[in-house]
C-alpha cells in the first residue's frame, strides 16, 4: 500500500476498518499495512476511547521534566529582561546575584526561554543567490584555467596577519603568484592580479570560492574584482559552497606551501614574502610534479597569447537584446519602472533578452544575473535553479566580450 496516496488519518481510520472485518485478524491486516502488531493494538485502542480523533499523532513531550527550570525563575528571567530589554547572557548575569547558584541555567536555556515567550528578536536571514552549480571546464591547456585563493591567514613573528593571495594556472600547476597581504580586499588584490595579466596574459577562466573578495551576495555572485574580470574577457567561476575539493589541484599546493613557508613563519611580512618567491621558484622550476609524469610546471607553462589590454572596452551583446546602462545607484529605468539591478554595475551595460511575454533574461555579458519580470519590476535569480533543471535557453550561453 502506499502511505502517499492518502493522509495518515485517511490510512489508520482504514485500518481500523479491515480489523472489524469478518475473517480478518489483527496480525494479517497489520501485515498489510506495514506496522506492527503494538503499533495496530495502539490505534484501535485510541480508536475505542475517543473515535477517530483518537488516530491523529499526539505531541512526543514528556509528562514530566525533572531538570526543568523552575517556575518561579522562569518568572524572575521574564521579569529581569522586561526591565531591563537586554539579551540572555546580561539576564542571565542578573539572575546569578538573584537566586541560588545551583538554580541558574544556563545562556542557552536562557535564551530559550526568551525566545518561548516572545521575546526575542528575529535576525533577518541572509538572502542566498542562484549558484550555477559544479564547474565542469576542463583543465585541457595552459590558461584554460587559472585559479586562485586565499590561503588561511596567519600572524609573522612580528604580529602581523599575513593574507598569502596565491594564483596557480590549472593546467600545468604553475604557481603564477604567491603575494603576502595585509588584508583580503578588493583594493589589495587587484594590484596583484594586474601584474599576473601583463606578466602572463589572460586566461579564458578564473575558477575562485565563494567568499570575498572574488564573490559576493550580488546578482550572479559578481564582485568588483570578477566585474573587472569580464570586462578584459575572462569569466569568473565558483566551485559550489562548502567544496573545496571543486578546486582540489589548488588546495594541495596550500599544503605544501604551509609546510615550506609557514612553519615557522618568518619574522616580518617582507621576510615572510621573500620566503613565498623562494617557494615559487623551487615549486615551478625544481619539484618535479607526479601528475605532470614527474615534470616540472615550468617545463610546461606558457603565456598566453591574449594580452593584458590598456583600456577596457564595453561590452557587447547580441543584436535582439535589449541593452540598459546601469545608473551609479544601481538600477535601471524599465518603462515607467525602476529596477534595482547592482551597485558592482554602475555605469556598465547590461543585456536583456526576452524569452516570453513580460519575461526577460538578464546578462552581464556571459553571466546569467537573473530574470526580470515586468509585473512586479524586479530581477529574481532563484528562478535560475529552475529554469537551468528545465534547459532553459541561458544554460551554457556565451556572449561576446570585446
Amino acid at each position: 500500500m502506499s502511505w502517499e496516496e492518502r493522509s495518515l488519518m485517511d490510512v489508520r481510520l482504514r485500518f481500523v476498518q479491515d480489523v472489524h472485518r469478518p475473517g480478518w485478524s489483527v496480525a494479517e491486516v497489520c501485515r498489510r499495512y506495514e506496522v506492527s502488531r503494538k503499533t495496530g493494538y495502539k490505534w484501535l485502542e485510541r480508536y475505542e476511547q475517543v473515535g477517530p480523533a483518537g488516530l491523529g499523532d499526539r505531541s512526543h513531550r514528556p509528562y514530566s521534566c525533572p531538570h526543568a527550570t523552575p517556575a518561579a525563575v522562569v518568572e524572575q528571567i521574564l521579569a529581569l529582561q522586561r526591565r531591563y530589554r537586554w539579551g540572555a547572557r546580561k539576564v542571565r548575569w542578573l539572575l546569578a546575584r538573584r537566586v541560588p547558584t545551583d538554580l541558574v541555567p544556563t545562556v542557552a536555556t536562557v535564551h530559550r526561554i526568551l525566545e518561548r515567550h516572545g521575546r526575542t528578536g528575529r535576525r533577518a536571514r541572509s538572502r542566498r543567490r542562484f549558484h550555477a552549480g559544479r564547474p565542469d571546464s576542463a583543465f585541457d591547456q595552459p590558461n584554460a584555467i587559472w585559479t586562485a585563493d586565499f590561503k588561511g591567514q596567519f600572524r609573522t613573528g612580528n604580529g602581523v596577519y599575513c593574507y598569502p593571495l596565491t594564483v596557480q594556472d590549472g593546467a600545468t600547476r604553475f604557481l603564477l603568484g604567491c603575494r603576502g597581504l595585509r588584508e583580503p580586499t578588493i583594493e589589495a588584490s587587484w594590484p596583484v592580479f594586474a601584474r599576473l595579466f601583463r606578466r602572463y596574459g589572460l586566461p579564458e577562466r578564473i575558477r575562485t570560492d565563494n567568499g570575498a573578495p572574488f564573490a559576493s551576495n550580488a546578482l550572479g555572485r559578481l564582485s568588483t574584482l570578477s566585474v573587472w574580470w569580464i570586462r578584459l574577457g575572462i569569466r569568473p567561476e565558483l566551485i559550489e559552497p562548502a567544496h573545496p575539493e571543486q578546486n582540489g589541484r589548488h588546495e594541495r599546493m596550500h599544503k605544501t606551501l604551509k609546510a615550506e613557508t609557514a612553519r615557522p613563519p618568518r619574522r616580518t611580512l617582507a621576510a615572510q614574502q621573500r620566503r613565498f618567491d623562494w617557494f615559487r621558484q623551487r615549486y615551478n622550476a625544481e619539484r618535479p610534479h607526479e601528475a605532470l609524469g614527474q615534470c616540472l610546471p615550468a617545463s610546461l607553462y606558457q603565456a598566453s597569447p591574449r594580452p593584458y589590454p590598456p583600456t577596457l572596452l564595453p561590452i557587447t551583446y547580441p543584436g535582439h537584446y535589449e541593452v540598459r546602462r546601469v545608473s551609479r545607484n544601481g538600477g535601471i529605468r524599465w518603462g515607467s519602472r525602476w529596477v534595482n539591478v547592482s551597485h558592482v554595475l554602475a555605469e556598465l551595460d547590461v543585456g536583456f533578452e526576452e524569452i516570453d511575454d513580460g519575461l526577460w533574461e538578464v546578462y552581464f555579458g556571459p553571466v546569467w544575473l537573473g530574470r526580470l519580470h515586468e509585473a512586479t519590476g524586479r530581477i529574481v535569480d532563484h528562478l535560475g535553479r529552475a529554469a537551468r533543471r528545465e534547459g532553459g535557453n541561458h544554460k551554457g550561453k556565451v556572449l561576446p566580450i570585446s
